[in-house]
């Protein structure tokens, strides 16, 4: 039985998605080696060459279209996702253009609609999503770009909402707003990627099925949240665009990185996204 190498994030929309497969609750012809890490990591991972399947963020998936493909199932995109913007007190970009922002770094999505969105001429701080509300805290950095949890969180710590950018490119494009993606190795060729596709999309819709056999596997690898917070996670980032990106997801994804393209005055590669 051949076995690949397969990343995701510990966070509980790809857990979610993931359970089954991971736990084998599904009859999949091949064995897994499973990797949870955070998106940048995996991001730099594919980059490398080093996963057989990945989720990557899809601002990525230009770097790597020459070794990978996008698989249609398991991605997260949709409307009211985004990540937004906060700071220490009341402001509006306008006001940060040449403070220092902390990114969940420089391959995510959310770095990429930054730039996009172009009021902001100032430094940009990579760094480990989960260290960019401290740091804003601390004074570290003037603002940051937040993503996952800290979307329901930051408020709790008293900061304040400057821009959410993924309302910004709802209302530039009215598209809805791709933020991560499967990719799969070009090498292992379609057939493979066509069953990893479908086994994805079973996977999800057992969790669907059985919302309560996830729970453990999602809670041992998201300590940090709350039981409400995780399961806004899955309402948000878990959805039919997760099943199937389907044709609307699809023009969204390709205009997304054909703006990437456009803003950084290169052309678009000359190679399909995905597999079919």
């Amino acid at each position: 039985m051949k076995k690949f190498t397969i990343g995701y994030s510990p966070c509980p929309n790809d857990t979610f998605i993931f359970y089954a497969l991971a736990e084998r609750k599904i009859e999949i012809p091949f064995e897994l080696d499973v990797l949870l890490a955070d998106v940048e990591m995996l991001n730099r991972r594919a980059g490398q060459g080093a996963l057989d399947i990945s989720k990557i963020s899809v601002n990525a998936a230009l770097s790597i279209m020459d070794k990978y493909w996008l698989l249609r199932s398991g991605g997260a995109m949709g409307r009211g996702c985004g990540p937004v913007i906060v700071a220490r007190r009341p402001a509006r970009l306008r006001d940060l253009r040449e403070a220092t922002i902390a990114t969940p770094g420089d391959l995510t999505t959310a770095s990429l609609l930054l730039r996009l969105e172009g009021t902001h001429r100032g430094r940009r701080a990579p760094m480990q999503f989960d260290r960019i509300i401290p740091a804003v805290l601390a004074g570290e950095v003037d603002a940051g770009v937040i993503i996952h949890e800290g979307r329901w969180t930051y408020q709790a710590y008293g900061l304040h909402m400057v821009l959410d950018l993924g309302r910004w490119w709802e209302e530039q494009t009215g598209l809805v707003l791709p933020l991560g993606a499967i990719a799969i190795r070009r090498d292992l060729g379609g057939e493979i990627a066509g069953v990893v596709e479908e086994k994805i999309r079973e996977s999800l819709l057992y969790a669907r099925k059985h919302p309560d056999l996830p729970w453990p596997y999602m809670v041992r690898h998201a300590q940090e949240m709350t039981p409400e917070v995780i399961r806004l996670h899955i309402d948000t980032f878990v959805n039919e665009f997760s099943i199937n990106a389907g044709p609307e997801g699809e023009k969204a994804l390709r205009s997304l990185l054909e703006a990437a393209c456009a803003m950084e005055k290169r052309p678009f590669p000359a190679l399909e996204l995905f597999w079919s």
